[in-house]
This record gives C-alpha cells, sequence and structure tokens, in this order.
C-alpha cells in the first residue's frame, strides 16, 4: 500500500467515524427526549384515567438504552432507536435538494421506529403475532428530520431541509402515534386464514390459541392509504 492510499484510506475512516459519531449522539439524544415524553405522557394520562376508570391500564416502562414501551389500554406502542447510521438512497427527494448538495454530510441520519402491537401479544408472549409501524423519523446531525408513517403522522413533517426537531414536535409526533393506534382496532382476521390448527398450537397451547394475531391479519395495510 502506497502512502497516498494509506493516508486516503485514514481520512475516509476518520471522516466517516466522526459523522456516524456524530449522528448518533444526535440521535439517541432525541431517543432519550422522546422516552422521557412517553413517560410524562403515560403519567398524566393515567392520572386522569383513574378518575374516570381505575381499571384503564395505562404505563410506561423503559426497556433499556435503546427501547420503551407505552401500554394504553389493549394497545402497546414500542418505542426503539437503531443503533446504526443509515444514508437515504440516491433517488429519494431529500438527496436532491440543495441542502444536502450543498454539505452531503447532511443525509447521514438516524432512525427511531413507533410500533403498535396488541398489549396481549406481549403479556402472553404470542410470538407469532404481528405489530405496525406507525412512524420511522430520520434524524440528521443537525436535528433535521423527516417522519414517515401514516396519514396523521407523515404529512405533517416531510420537510427535511427546513424542519428542526424539537420537543414541541417530538410531542406532537407521540400524541399524533397514540391517537393512531387508539383508533386502529382490530378486525377478526378472514375465515380461511384462522380455518386450521395444527396439533403442535394445541400441544403449546398455554391458556390462549397460538394462532397469530394482528389487527389487520390478512388485509391490506399500506402507509398512508388505509382507512380506520
Amino acid at each position: 500500500m502506497n502512502k497516498k492510499t494509506k493516508d486516503e484510506i485514514i481520512e475516509l475512516l476518520s471522516y466517516k467515524a466522526n459523522l456516524k459519531a456524530n449522528v448518533y449522539e444526535t440521535t439517541l439524544e432525541v431517543f432519550n427526549e422522546l422516552k422521557n415524553i412517553a413517560e410524562e405522557t403515560a403519567l398524566k394520562t393515567k392520572k386522569t384515567l383513574t378518575k374516570l376508570n381505575k381499571n384503564i391500564k395505562v404505563e410506561y416502562r423503559d426497556k433499556g438504552e435503546f427501547e420503551a414501551e407505552m401500554r394504553l389500554a389493549g394497545d402497546l406502542l414500542f418505542l426503539t432507536m437503531h443503533t446504526n447510521v443509515f444514508e437515504f438512497p440516491r433517488d429519494h427527494e431529500v438527496m436532491k435538494s440543495a441542502y444536502v448538495k450543498e454539505d452531503k454530510s447532511r443525509s447521514y441520519c438516524g432512525v427511531i421506529y413507533i410500533y403498535n402491537f396488541l398489549a396481549d401479544s406481549i403479556k402472553y408472549a404470542r410470538t407469532n403475532d404481528l405489530g405496525y409501524l406507525v412512524a420511522r423519523i430520520y434524524i440528521n446531525k443537525d436535528r433535521h428530520f423527516l417522519v414517515e408513517g401514516k396519514r396523521q403522522i407523515g404529512p405533517f413533517y416531510n420537510n427535511f431541509v427546513n424542519e428542526k426537531l424539537n420537543t414541541e414536535k417530538l410531542k406532537s409526533i407521540l400524541n399524533a402515534s397514540i391517537i393512531y393506534c387508539v383508533n386502529f382496532d382490530l378486525l377478526t382476521p378472514p375465515y380461511e386464514l384462522v380455518k386450521e390448527l395444527s396439533v403442535q398450537q394445541i400441544i403449546e397451547n398455554n391458556n390462549y390459541l397460538r394462532v397469530k394475531t394482528g389487527k389487520r391479519l390478512g388485509f391490506r395495510f399500506q402507509a398512508d392509504h388505509d382507512k380506520l
């Protein structure tokens, strides 16, 4: 390896490592903010609901550095941060913007996911059950962000060039996710999907049948076009 090649590799590794570390730290900072907001929201909601019906369960659980859960009656919001840093695909609209063309490092983002599961799926460890992605939040080193998600969320936060993430916007994203999940009801799956049950499923039965359950099992579930 000649000196020129060696220096190029060292420079590239140093640049990419520093950039990705910066993006990671910013994303982790945002995720911790989101967890704090989720905990505060759960406490306030529980306090108000207790006066109306003490049997409605609302709780927050910190599941570690990169995971958290919000229990909302029969629903569960699962918040998770990916530990890697990503870049938008070359054909993405963000990559065509003057904002990114001016500084390509702005296209590198950390990602936070918000999923919706049935609370019983977790409670009874129904490993075949499905959860659904409600929102995916991209954050770059300067807190510019983009949200891909359901129609109540995504369309309002798709200006990556000009939008910077703050506490109020995080609250708005979380609240919109909660409202979407509570309104997103469980439908009975098509008969053809549940007409058969294996002996193994009966043998493994632990007070419930291990039949896959999801809110739209067997139905179309699209990012922005499904109807509640």
